[in-house]
């Protein structure tokens, strides 16, 4: 053991390799050395002059000190106190580490040679490549590369900078770690979290606690999140939440994508979206705003150039109750038409020289600039019809323009009298490219050929070249405008607002259910544009407001405003209306159907294209006494109060009236669709879809309500359904008593004897509860009946 122990001690000496000086104090027991070489482990530490206390087996180094720790580590400081019995090197002032391609900076570091681990307590910096990272804390470890950072820790690569509470980094292989409050701030957008991972290098990122993603108005939220920030993909699992501010939309979902170039975002496994509008509903005594809610299989929406959308106009009505669209806006606004007009002015005053200064000439001087004009008017005729490229390249062309330019006089004064008629007149005979005609009208045209001879003897035989040599008519004007716009200054052509301008799109596809509370829908698929504010439904759509379900192929939905504005139904048209005391079908059909909604409740319908309808008309005490089946070009509907108060049937109309009591079934046009189970009740229901029944439940909802028979109107609505909805069924199972068939005549008698009715439970006559009691046991088994033969529950709209 004796040896061992011996061994063991000599390890842990510091030895002293090499010194240029020395000397020694015995009273101290220090040695002092100049340019010392001390040598422990596997560390060579050098300094300017040292003290060594060999018995404690420390030493004390001072400037310039530097370790050299294998071949990877250099450490250098002003000042070192180095313990060789703990191995750890406490360093001062002007502190580097540099460890292969990464180097730390501080004032103090105490460095432990055996784990390789330096510490840091008052500031410090580590810099690897593009990486520049400070903290108040830190702790690195050599052999793992792994750094650990404590307070105010900020990372700054040439992408992002990472601000966070708590964090470690591997300078190997550039992943950062938070365990605290941290942000990544990119180009534009930013990333927080409180748990999570990122490289600097790769730019990929996993974030497990309170993460957000935000991009200027636009923002994701997610239990774990995933990004990728090169590819500007990110990907976000359970309870997300995407929301833009700037248009009031918020998609939620249990599974999203978010791809920031296209700035799309997809969202799955119960995914649903909310829209603001300023419609407003009452809840708990209290207006809170009423939005929109849409749910599907999944929903993806995104900013889009407006060009590439395929708007849709708002129908109107004209004279006459005649559909239209609404006007639109001129293209050309007045801000366009200046901003060009400014433009064409500054790109001719840069191709026109500078106007000479008037003067007063003489009689000889004004007829020579008259000639000069025209001669001007008809170069300009020729040569506008030209690029200068294209000129160039015909025959004898060259030598006609520079003799041109030459006579700088000539042209300028030509340039100050181009408002003469006669050179009007010829600009307006002559179209561009069109250098025949201009040829021939100079030839007939005495006045202008006197003034223009002398300019076009000397470039005739060129013209005729330059004539022969021209393309077809139409075809040079096109490439010289090609060539023109190229020259042309940038500010010359004003760009398109509409070229550039962003809108948000929704798109949800599968099981689509949308609730609000004055509209409902279920679809296959649906889209939806800020741009026009319209929600389109296709696959199988079914609508329900208010009373009324509408079907078709595709159904419009237009919001103004950010309220309820139109509904249009196109192709295959079908409206069913029931009257909420009622199973009465009100049934419209057609090609076109077109609704106009005021104050969130439907106005007025118009149907157009082979127009079918059955109505049920009532008289003042809401008793029915018709039905009236027509046919005809376009039909009119009028709602009051949630119900249709009258059917007009315009163009062409045919039709038959038939009292209701000699109705033998209930009448339905062809296509009658009625499904109120399907209907959205609730923004649960958005989300999670209508509740399916459990297995093997045999429970079914009743057709016809059970009331409590308290009035005379609410026992004839009741036998009305008994009667209506299944007579065939009735007359089987029900042997209804006399009272039954008298019983409608009873009430009569006791309407006119109580004209003033009350309809409030508890205030009719004994006789009337007498006789409803009388008819419960019918009911009931009419009730058992009914459930047989419509299994659809009418619910109350």
């Amino acid at each position: 053991m004796l040896p061992l122990s011996l061994l063991a001690q000599q390890r842990t000496k510091i030895i002293l390799q090499h010194a240029e000086r020395g000397s020694s104090n015995a009273g101290t027991k220090a040695s002092y050395f100049k340019k010392p070489i001390f040598r422990h482990l596997n560390a060579v530490m050098t300094c300017d002059s040292a003290v060594l206390y060999q018995e404690k087996n420390t030493f004390e180094a001072f400037n310039n000190v530097h370790i050299v720790q294998g071949d990877t580590i250099n450490i250098y400081s002003d000042h070192l106190v180095y313990d060789g019995n703990t191995k750890i090197a406490h360093l001062t002032s002007n502190v580097r580490m540099i460890d292969k391609e990464s180097v730390l900076t501080t004032n103090i570091l105490d460095y432990n040679m055996g784990s390789k681990v330096g510490t840091y307590v008052e500031g410090g910096k580590i810099v690897n490549k593009d990486v520049t990272l400070t903290s108040k804390n830190g702790y690195y470890f050599s052999n793992s590369r792994d750094a650990y950072f404590r307070y105010n820790v900020v990372v700054v690569t040439p992408e992002s900078r990472i601000t966070s509470d708590t964090m470690r980094y591997n300078t190997l292989t550039n992943w950062s770690y938070f365990y605290g409050p941290t942000n990544i701030k990119g180009k534009g957008d930013n990333l927080y979290t409180e748990n999570g991972a990122y490289n600097t290098k790769t730019e990929y990122a996993y974030f497990g606690k309170k993460n957000l993603y935000t991009n200027a108005s636009k923002s994701l939220k997610g239990d774990s999140l995933y990004y990728d920030g090169k590819a500007g993909y990110g990907k976000a699992v359970r309870n997300i939440i995407f929301k833009d501010t700037a248009d009031k939309t918020v998609l939620y979902g249990q599974l999203g994508y978010y791809y920031k170039a296209d700035e799309r975002a997809l969202v799955t496994k119960n995914a649903y979206v909310g829209m603001g509008t300023k419609d407003s509903v009452t809840v708990n005594k209290k207006l809170v705003p009423d939005s929109i809610w849409m749910g599907a299989d999944t929903l993806e929406t995104q900013m889009v150039l407006r060009k590439t959308l395929k708007l849709i106009e708002f129908p109107v009505l004209k004279k006459d109750n005649e559909l239209g669209e609404e006007e639109k806006p001129d293209p050309k606004s007045a801000g366009v038409k200046k901003g060009a007009a400014l433009a064409r002015n500054k790109a001719t005053a840069q191709a026109s020289p500078p106007a000479q200064p008037k003067k007063k000439l003489s009689r000889k001087e004004r007829k020579a600039l008259e000639k000069a004009k025209l001669n001007g008017s008809a170069v300009g005729v020729l040569t506008d019809s030209l690029s200068k490229d294209s000129l160039l390249k015909i025959p004898g062309a060259d030598s006609l323009l520079k003799g041109l330019a030459k006579d700088t006089t000539l042209l300028k004064k030509a340039d100050s009298l181009a408002n003469t008629k006669a050179a009007k007149d010829l600009l307006k005979a002559v179209k561009p490219g069109d250098v025949r005609k201009a040829d021939s009208l100079l030839k007939k045209n005495p006045v202008v050929r006197k003034t223009a001879d002398t300019l076009l003897k000397k470039g005739s035989a060129a013209l005729k070249k330059a004539a022969t040599a021209l393309p077809k008519k139409g075809a040079l004007s096109a490439k010289t405008d090609s060539l023109l716009k190229k020259g042309l200054p940038k500010d010359t052509v004003p760009p398109n607002p509409a070229d550039t301008v962003k809108t948000r799109s929704i798109k949800a596809y599968h099981h689509v259910r949308v609730f609000k509370s004055n509209m409902q829908a279920i679809a296959d698929s649906l889209f939806y544009t800020a741009a026009d504010s319209t929600l389109r439904w296709y696959g199988n759509p079914i609508l329900w407001s208010q009373g009324s379900q509408q079907t078709g192929d595709t159904i419009y939905v237009r919001l103004k405003n950010n309220k309820l504005n139109t509904l249009q139904v196109l192709e295959n048209g079908f409206m069913v209306n029931v009257n909420a005391d009622s199973a009465k079908f009100n049934q419209v059909k057609g090609k076109l159907i077109t609704a106009f909604f005021k104050d969130g409740e439907m106005s007025n319908m118009f149907v157009d294209g082979n127009a079918e309808s059955i109505y049920y008309t009532r008289d003042k005490d809401s008793v029915y006494t018709d039905m009236s089946q027509t046919v005809s070009a376009r039909i009119k509907i009028l709602f009051k109060n949630k119900e249709i108060s009258d059917l007009l049937t315009i163009k062409d109309p045919e039709g038959v009236r038939i009292p209701v009591k000699e109705l033998t079934e209930e009448k339905m046009l062809t296509g009658f669709i009625w499904r109120p189970e399907f209907r959205p009740l609730s923004k649960k229901e958005v989300i999670m879809g209508k509740a399916k029944a459990k297995p093997g439940s045999t429970k079914e909802k009743s057709t016809v309500k059970k009331i409590t028979v308290k009035n005379g109107k609410a026992v004839e609505t009741i036998i009305n359904k008994a009667k209506n909805l299944a007579p065939d069924s009735l007359k089987k199972e029900v042997a209804l008593p006399d009272s039954v068939s008298n019983f409608s005549r009873k009430i009569d008698s006791l309407r006119k004897k109580m004209p003033a009715l009350p309809i409030k439970p508890g205030s009719v006559p004994a006789k009337v509860d007498s006789l409803g009691k009388k008819l419960s046991p019918v009911i009931k088994k009419a009730d058992s009946v009914l459930k047989k033969d419509l299994p659809a529950p009418l619910k109350k709209q």
